[in-house]
């Protein structure tokens, strides 16, 4: 059975795009892959200049609570247009908070009922459930409209006063009507690390989680901490060993909701591993031809895995 996968006016330049070279009759499968790498030439968000008013051909990234909203007509994690947000939703896009620009368009990060969704028409998921299966910047694209819709969701009203808050700066702050007080989008720091121990690595497995997978050991910074240090602390408050020599690999944003995972790798130094049953299930040490289920390499965790592994 041949088909297409269709979207809009995108849809048509890219279909024509790829039929001028390969003919009119092309198979779903070819079609979204040729789709998905179109995609990725254009779809890095520049967020160097924001939006200041949603325009009929800019981009929507929808949210329905925690819900990525996209449509199953098209391909995985592709925006909707604004002009689509207003026949389906009659959402009124005052609301809707600016992201930066995509594909040349301005980007806005909008929030719709939770009864509003048709599943007949609209595909309702969790964020994560993208992670891997688009494109890195598309799946950054939706985490910092998600991060910034949490932010605005949890700001409405002043910490310090309680008065209501509105977006200023073109919607990179909010400000309390009140008191005066400023207050911009949240990051939090993580710390992640894969330790080696010889040709070994460091996995554990988390406390509470049904679904058992081993990755490497990661955790929040707190205040006044280098990020060196938070490596060893957490190290030490998890599985008990002492490790040295770290090094920084890369940074990963992580919106679940506010998070930047800052990866690293470090070496044992003492120690034998003693789980803290609180937050690690089991812990252990792996050669690489006899890995447990991993991350993805979409997440920076199993990205610091596959690196260790291609340099054995």
């Amino acid at each position: 059975m041949l088909w297409c996968w269709v979207y809009g006016s995108w849809r048509r330049s890219v279909w024509d795009k790829y039929t001028a070279l390969r003919g009119s009759c092309v198979g779903a499968g070819v079609f979204l892959d040729y789709a998905l790498r179109f995609i990725g030439q254009h779809a890095v968000l520049d967020i160097s200049e924001l939006p200041l008013k949603p325009q009929a051909d800019d981009w929507a990234f929808v949210f329905q609570g925690r819900n990525t909203i996209t449509s199953l007509r098209g391909a995985p994690g592709l925006p909707w247009r604004v002009s689509e947000i207003d026949v389906r939703w009659e959402t009124h896009l005052t609301t809707a908070i600016p992201i930066g620009h995509w594909q040349g368009k301005g980007a806005w990060a909008v929030s719709v009922p939770e009864d509003s969704i048709s599943a007949t028409e609209q595909l309702s998921g969790n964020l994560y459930s993208l992670l891997g299966r688009v494109d890195d910047a598309i799946f950054h694209a939706h985490g910092r409209a998600y991060q910034l819709l949490h932010w605005r969701d949890t700001h409405r009203y002043c910490g310090r006063c309680g008065s209501a808050t509105d977006l200023v700066e073109d919607g990179r702050a909010v400000l309390c009507g009140g008191c005066g007080l400023r207050v911009y989008p949240r990051v939090s720091p993580c710390v992640i690390v894969l330790v080696s121990k010889g040709d070994k690595m460091l996995l554990a497995a988390a406390a509470g989680f049904q679904k058992r997978f081993y990755s490497t050991l990661a955790g929040f910074m707190e205040p006044g901490e280098t990020c060196e240090a938070a490596v060893i602390r957490e190290v030490r408050e998890e599985v008990g060993i002492e490790v040295g020599n770290v090094r920084y690999f890369a940074s990963q944003p992580w919106p679940f909701p506010s998070q930047v995972m800052l990866g690293f790798f470090a070496e044992w130094q003492s120690g034998e591993l003693t789980p803290n049953p609180d937050e690690i299930e089991d812990a252990d040490w792996f050669e690489v031809d006899a890995m447990p289920p991993t991350p993805p390499n979409a997440s920076i965790s199993g990205q610091l895995i596959s690196d260790f592994i291609e340099r054995r």
